[in-house]
C-alpha cells in the first residue's frame, strides 16, 4: 500500500512539473526541488547510523582534504548527487545525508530553521571524524543553508559551491507564498514532506539570520544559476530571476556562471557542479599551506 501510495505520489509531482515547466511560471527557486524528487537515481555506498546522537542516512567516499559536503534542496534526498559524487570523490573525500525527516535519517525533533539544521550538519560531519575545513555545495534551499553555515563559522568553510541556490529574501516582495497561484500551493501540500514544510516555514528566519552575520569572504565561491528559467516574464519569475542575479551581491567576490538548465542542475547538468568543485579544489591546492 505505501509504495503503491508513494508511485501515485510521485506520478502526482511529475505532472505538476510538467504543468510549471508548460506554463512558463516559477514558483521559487527550491520548487522544482519538491517536485523532482521521483527522477533520481539509486547510489551505492549510502549508509544509516547514528551520528551525534540520531540517526542518519549518509553516504562518504573517496579521500583527500579538503573535503566537500553537499547539502540538498528543500525535500531532496542525498541520491539528487548521484550524478556528482563519483566524479569529485577521484579528487577529494565527499559527503552527502540525508536531514532529519528525509529517506531514512530519523525524523526531526529541534526546530528546522538554518541555524539548527547548520549546527546539526556541523556535529553530524564530526562525529563522522571529517575535519573541517569543507567546501560546501548547496542546492536551492541547500544552498542557503550552506551560506550560513559559512557565515557561522568561516574558519571551517574552505569554499562554496551554490547551485541555484535560494535567495535569503525568497519569500519576500513577489516571491511572498500569498502571492502564489492556488494551484501552486496544492502541489506544494501534496507532494513536500511534513519536514519541508517545515523547513519552508522556518525560510524567512533562515534568510534573516543569514543577512544579520558578515558576507563570507576571502575564499572562492562559486555561484552556478539555471539559465533556462531568465527567459520567463511573469511578475513572480522577474522576481525568482532579480533574487537569481542578487545572490552574487550576497557572496563579495564570487564568480557566477549562468548554466544552460532549469533549476535542477544536479540532474540536469551535473558536469557543471562537478566543474565547479573541481576548480575551487585546484585553487585550494595551489595555496601555501
Amino acid at each position: 500500500m505505501r509504495v503503491e501510495t508513494r508511485r501515485k505520489r510521485e506520478k502526482a509531482a511529475r505532472d505538476a512539473l510538467l504543468r510549471i515547466r508548460r506554463s512558463g511560471r516559477i514558483v521559487a527557486t527550491f520548487l522544482v526541488t519538491i517536485l523532482a524528487v521521483g527522477g533520481c537515481a539509486s547510489m551505492d555506498g549510502v549508509a544509516t547510523s547514528v551520528l551525534a546522537e540520531r540517526k542518519v542516512e549518509h553516504v562518504v567516499a573517496g579521500k583527500g582534504r579538503p573535503a566537500v559536503v553537499f547539502e540538498s534542496g528543500l525535500g531532496g534526498r542525498l541520491e539528487w548527487w548521484s550524478k556528482v559524487l563519483s566524479d569529485v570523490a577521484t579528487e577529494a573525500t565527499v559527503f552527502a545525508y540525508n536531514r532529519p525527516g528525509i529517506g531514512a535519517s530519523a525524523p526531526a525533533t529541534t526546530p528546522r530553521a538554518g541555524v539548527t539544521i547548520v549546527e546539526e550538519l556541523r556535529a553530524t560531519l564530526r562525529a563522522k571524524g571529517i575535519a573541517p575545513p569543507y567546501v560546501l555545495v548547496g542546492h536551492s534551499i541547500g544552498g542557503l543553508y550552506v551560506q550560513l553555515y559559512a557565515r557561522r563559522h568561516p574558519d571551517e568553510v574552505a569554499g562554496l559551491v551554490l547551485v541555484d541556490s535560494t535567495h535569503p529574501e525568497q519569500l519576500s516582495g513577489a516571491g511572498a507564498r500569498e502571492k502564489w497561484p492556488v494551484w501552486v500551493k496544492l502541489v506544494v501540500d501534496v507532494a513536500s514532506p511534513a519536514v519541508a514544510q517545515e523547513e519552508l516555514d522556518a525560510l524567512p528566519a533562515t534568510g534573516a539570520a543569514l543577512l544579520a552575520l558578515p558576507p563570507f569572504t576571502g575564499r572562492p565561491v562559486t555561484v552556478l544559476s539555471a539559465s533556462a528559467p531568465m527567459s520567463e516574464t511573469s511578475e513572480l519569475a522577474r522576481d525568482s530571476n532579480a533574487k537569481r542575479v542578487d545572490i552574487l551581491r550576497l557572496n563579495p567576490g564570487a564568480r557566477q556562471l549562468w548554466v544552460d538548465s532549469g533549476h535542477a542542475i544536479p540532474l540536469e547538468k551535473p558536469e557543471a557542479v562537478v566543474a565547479a568543485v573541481r576548480e575551487i579544489l585546484s585553487i585550494l591546492h595551489r595555496q601555501p599551506r
